[in-house]
């Protein structure tokens, strides 16, 4: 339990303090901005931290083992043990982060121009008027992107994309088309608010202990299911493939009962992107007229039912979005 509780403040304080983003320079740095490198240098540090900060437990345990006359193995062998255990948790830890951050990543430039077609933005203003929000908000981009959605869609988008070198703004052409300059900066300047949020990082996380939570729940179902024989043509062995549509039907109900937490998570992250664009752009009239074109282009629901956005909308509604924006301008107004 202490164990468990260790990791846990280790990842709040790393992330509390900045260390995260200390750890990644440095890891940057040693591996010369390659940036695979410098992903395994990365989940080597960590995987270390973890191993110092988790040491006089598991000797604990050694040391229990003994006391009660447990084990009959000797220091060497034990330290033999860890460290081989902890190299094939670096190994596979590593993989699995490197895949993961590999398809971030590489979204932008190999797996979205396999559906979209991209051009570099031609109007110089805007790009450097949007590359200098991003600045701001502490992020560099690589280049603004004219995003071809019209060859498919009629509907109007924006978004940051990609990491580290690949990082880059992509803008719908449907967007460019019908809005203004100042209407655009908004729409991205709430994007923005997601990466200084730390949006995304909030959403890996609750990810990762989702998908803990489904396996888990898989093998008490599994079990279950096995020792009734519910279904004689599964195998008592967890490796049987079979298994399969019993593990796909778990977590799509698994899914669909989280759907509501999901959407309250997403909801009130992007009521915070919202307000981090209030504060970023010069006035509230782009960001409530934009909000009212993509209704209108991307025909919302101006006023879902509560039933209806409790349980399928991710977002607030563009009449909840505009009010909550007029209402913080009046008060900024009478503030000053």
């Amino acid at each position: 339990m202490a164990d468990a509780v260790i990791g846990f403040l280790l990842l709040v304080v790393l992330l509390v303090t900045g260390w995260t983003g200390t750890l990644r320079d440095w890891s940057y740095h040693g591996a010369r901005q390659h940036y695979f490198l410098a992903v395994f240098l990365y989940v080597l540090m960590f995987s270390v931290i973890m191993k110092v900060l988790s040491a006089p437990f598991d000797y604990l345990g050694f040391r229990l083992e003994h006391q009660y006359k447990l084990s009959n193995q000797k220091m060497r062998s034990w330290l033999w043990d860890e460290l081989k255990g902890w190299l094939i948790g670096l190994l596979f830890g590593a993989v699995l982060v490197e895949v993961v951050y590999g398809i971030v990543q590489l979204a932008p430039v190999v797996l979205f121009p396999l559906f979209y077609k991209f051009e570099p933005l031609n109007n110089a203003g805007l790009r450097d008027r949007l590359t200098r929000l991003s600045e701001r908000a502490g992020t560099r981009v690589r280049g603004v992107y004219e995003w071809k959605l019209s060859e498919k869609s009629k509907k109007a988008n924006a978004a940051l994309m990609g990491m580290g070198r690949t990082r880059r703004i992509i803008l719908a052409d449907t967007l460019l088309e019908n809005y203004s300059d100042d209407e655009i900066e908004a729409v991205l300047a709430h994007e923005l608010g997601h990466h200084v949020r730390r949006h995304i990082v909030t959403g890996i996380l609750m990810q990762v202990g989702i998908t803990f939570l489904g396996f888990w729940l898989t093998d008490l179902v599994l079990r279950f299911a096995l020792a009734r024989d519910w279904f004689p043509a599964l195998d008592p062995r967890l490796y049987d493939f079979a298994n399969l549509p019993l593990i796909i039907l778990v977590v799509t109900v698994l899914g669909f009962l989280l759907t509501p937490a999901f959407n309250a998570l997403s909801r009130k992250h992007e009521r915070e992107a919202d307000l981090y664009a209030w504060e970023n752009i010069p006035a509230i009239g782009p960001f409530v007229t934009a909000m009212q074109k993509l209704a209108d282009q991307n025909l919302s629901e101006r006023t879902p039912s509560r039933l209806v956005e409790w349980f399928f909308e991710s977002h607030p509604s563009i009449q909840k979005r505009v009010a909550a924006a007029e209402d913080w301008a009046r008060f900024r107004q009478q503030a000053s």
